[in-house]
């Protein structure tokens, strides 16, 4: 079979691989669409496990079931999550699926920018979801995305009536949009470096999409009835952001850091300020399968729409191109592979 190996950004290889083998309690599954994500392009985190084939946000249909496979057979349109949670250890246990040490490990082979994968038999058992019919394949794709980003707003306590600011408008940071505002945000505001996307902000219903530049918080404060926001998301990985958000935070307010910086950055912080001004700091990483299951009825039910984020779909024999794009972050929102 085909797949697209990562060396780095500028070298994705088309090669032949041979199809998976699957065991009694695994599925094979063909790719249909994989998304590609803003973190397969950060190459401090995928050039230490390179070469890899990389996909993580796949859907496709079961070609193959093990004999001891009864929940799937062949021929389910299919959602498959790479990563899956123990369920029993004391993370899991205290709600804190995304740090267990089996999510962490587990994975299925090779990866989503391959023609078939195997799914290991822990992934069939917690990972695998049948695609609801109203659901196409690349909608299918913001299944994984969509559940983390529904995790961080969880995790931050958003609540109908507040508003929300949101720094960084790629996939993940209009993703927080679309759901802010599904969610019953008062209002919601945009900046990013990049004048294309905040033109996909403003469409997708975002109060003001500001570029970013000098005074961001007075810029804030004219859109936003004079005050700064209740909730501040980063959803840009840059240092420059999470000073931002120190800035454009109100009183009694949350920050959530949903994007990273590499992990040698250290962050300094006005603690006085953030202690005295009663702000809350929150992370998120991932998402649970509770999570991936939420953001797929909020697909199905078309109270998230998705479809509209789509700017680039290329076959795996050009994975290349669209991995350019994704790491140029200009002209892209969203980019699928499609076998």
């Amino acid at each position: 079979m085909k797949c697209a190996r990562y060396y780095n950004n500028r070298d994705i290889r088309l090669e032949e691989i041979p199809v998976p083998k699957i065991g009694a309690d695994e599925l094979l599954v063909q790719m249909h669409a994989c998304g590609i994500c803003g973190s397969d392009v950060l190459e401090w985190y995928r050039l230490k496990k390179a070469p890899i084939v990389l996909g993580h946000e796949m859907t496709g249909k079961i070609v193959e079931a093990g004999k001891n496979v009864e929940t799937f057979k062949v021929g389910d349109r299919v959602f498959v999550s790479h990563h899956v949670p123990c369920n029993t250890c004391r993370y899991c246990l205290n709600g804190h699926h995304t740090v267990c040490d089996t999510l962490r490990k587990t994975n299925f082979d090779p990866g989503g920018f391959a023609e078939f994968i195997g799914v290991p038999g822990i992934n069939v058992d917690r990972g695998v979801f049948l695609l609801p019919d109203e659901v196409s394949y690349e909608e299918g794709t913001f299944i994984e995305p969509l559940a983390c980003v529904l995790r961080g707003q969880k995790t931050a306590h958003l609540r109908p009536g507040q508003t929300v600011f949101i720094i960084g408008g790629g996939i993940a940071g209009l993703l927080h949009l679309k759901l802010a505002r599904a969610s019953g945000a008062s209002s919601v505001v945009v900046t990013d470096i990049n004048k294309n996307r905040l033109v996909f902000a403003e469409r997708f219903g975002a109060k003001a999409a500001i570029l970013a530049g000098n005074n961001i918080p007075e810029h804030l404060k004219g859109v936003n009835n004079g005050r700064l926001a209740d909730m501040v998301i980063v959803a840009a990985g840059v240092t420059e952001a999470i000073h931002m958000a120190w800035e454009t935070v109100d009183r009694g307010g949350t920050v959530l850091i949903f994007a990273p910086t590499q992990p040698d950055i250290d962050i300094a912080m006005p603690l006085y300020d953030i202690w005295h001004d009663g702000i809350t700091i929150t992370t998120c990483y991932a998402g649970s399968p509770s999570d991936i299951s939420e953001a797929m009825e909020l697909i199905r039910s078309k109270n998230i729409i998705v479809k509209d984020m789509i700017t680039h779909r290329f076959p795996l024999a050009r994975a290349g191109e669209g991995f350019a794009l994704v790491e140029k972050a200009q002209d892209s929102i969203k980019v699928i592979i499609e076998p």
